[in-house]
């Protein structure tokens, strides 16, 4: 992936700041045209530098205010298959590959206590599950951010 120059970081964190911001406002405070902004943003969405708009809703106001982590230990033969079967479970908001003690990471949402167990058992169920661990999430101390790295600009190969 070719690397984000000045430019592109001063979209994005001009962006970070503004969400709504319409493209002639951040070609206005960037000193850009019009024109150079929405070429940018097209290149910036072709690279996928942006993340899905989903993201940014919270599941809490679905009904979801319980957050866990889930670490589930598995038989690798299976990983491929059991990737599409989690998949299937929406509750289940993300999942990442690991090295380590664990296999996969999950982050599930959940009504409460007793819905947290049910979703668990369906993760237990699938074929190649050998074990879980759950962590509660109790609160957010470090909310997700990239305002930091886009200050410090592209990462120098």
């Amino acid at each position: 992936m070719q690397p984000l120059d000045g430019t592109d970081t001063r979209l994005l964190s001009a962006m970070a700041r503004d969400p709504r911001g319409t493209v002639v406002a951040l070609a206005q405070k960037l000193g850009l045209s019009r024109n150079t902004v929405q070429a940018r943003m097209a290149q910036l969405e072709k690279k996928h530098v942006f993340l899905s708009f989903e993201r940014r809703i919270n599941p809490a106001t679905l009904g979801y205010p319980l957050m866990a982590f889930i670490s589930v230990h598995v038989q690798q033969q299976k990983l491929g298959r059991l990737a599409v079967e989690l998949a299937a479970v929406p509750e289940i908001l993300e999942g990442y590959g690991l090295t380590g003690s664990a296999d996969l990471l999950l982050r599930v949402v959940a009504r409460d206590a007793e819905d947290l167990f049910r979703i668990n058992g369906k993760i237990l169920s699938c074929d190649g599950v050998d074990r879980t661990d759950t962590a509660l999430a109790m609160s957010e101390m470090i909310p997700f951010r990239i305002q930091p790295l886009l200050e410090r600009g592209p990462a120098e190969g």
